[in-house]
Formats: structure tokens, sequence, C-alpha cells
């Protein structure tokens, strides 16, 4: 079943910026992509962007302005880490799981989505971080991270224990 997700994947690709899963070949005119079976996949788009998907996750790759350029994901399970470059003017490069969204201007970040929860960790730049409805929002630098569950319970930065830094960034293959 993944890999029948991961191959209607590179149609959906070829057709209209919409990555669903992960992409078993490079996709003309758009990401590019490494994927060794049960391993983090490596996708390469336009503009220097880098996103590293854990094995099985589930994302869709987004063109919010309808430049053609990868400027948004969907990320419904498991983890990412996505490098993007600075952007020009006001734009930002976002991030939106059930729990979040996660926005940038130029920075390498990750972000898991899990059932009830969605964290963010910073390994450099800046990334705001709030939920898709209410208000508040925190601003997370390196080292630091934000576990946001349901509820209005406050976002509370805290700097995460190395143990657990490199438990995430192994799923993703680094």
């Amino acid at each position: 079943m993944r890999m029948l997700t991961r191959l209607t994947c590179v149609a959906i690709v070829c057709a209209f910026i919409g990555l669903t899963g992960a992409a078993a070949q490079p996709a003309p005119g758009t990401c590019s992509s490494d994927h060794p079976p049960n391993a983090a996949q490596t996708l390469r788009c336009p503009g220097d962007l880098t996103i590293v998907a854990e094995d099985g996750a589930r994302f869709t790759l987004q063109s919010v302005d309808k430049t053609g350029s990868v400027n948004s994901v969907n990320l419904q399970s498991k983890a990412l880490l996505i490098d993007a470059p600075k952007q020009r003017g006001k734009r930002r490069f976002q991030v939106t799981t059930p729990q979040a969204i996660a926005a940038v201007r130029g920075t390498k970040w990750a972000i898991d989505a899990q059932e009830s929860r969605t964290s963010v960790l910073v390994l450099r730049g800046r990334v705001a971080v709030r939920r898709p409805r209410g208000t508040g929002q925190v601003v997370l630098g390196p080292g630091d991270g934000v576990d946001v569950e349901p509820g209005a319970a406050a976002l509370i930065i805290k700097r995460w224990p190395q143990p657990r830094i490199d438990a995430l960034l192994a799923r993703l293959g680094q």
C-alpha cells in the first residue's frame, strides 16, 4: 500500500505540485527524490528547498501562491526535516498539521505530527508556531522546541534535551 501511495504521488506531483506520501522517482520540473527502502526520503525542490521525510510520512507539498514553487506542506503524520532558504518579501514557507502551523523565513527545522500532538524543533534560524485556530504564537530559535497539543493551554518553548533531539533526527536519517 505504501509503495502504491508513493507511485501515485509521482503522477500528482507532475500534474500539480501536490505530493502525497513520498515519491518513488523524480518528477520533472518539481522536486527530485532519493529514497532507499525503509529509510528517510530526501526531496530537493527548486529554490534550494530540501525536505527530508521520515519513512512512511504522510504529507502534501503545495504551491500556495500558484507560482509552481513548493512553499507549503500539509503534514498529516510522522516527521519532516525542512531546510528552507530565506524567502523574499513577506512570504513564509509553512507547514500545517492538525495541531499547528509553523512558518519560517529561512531555516533548518524538524516537525513531527502525531495523532494528538505536533512537535517542532529548530536547528538553525527562527520558526513561528501557532495553532490553526486561536490566538498566540511562539517564535523558536536554535535548540528550541515546542509541543502543540489540542486545547487552549499556552505554547511553552523548551530547550530539548540532546537525547530527544537525537531520537527525532535519527528517524530522519540524520
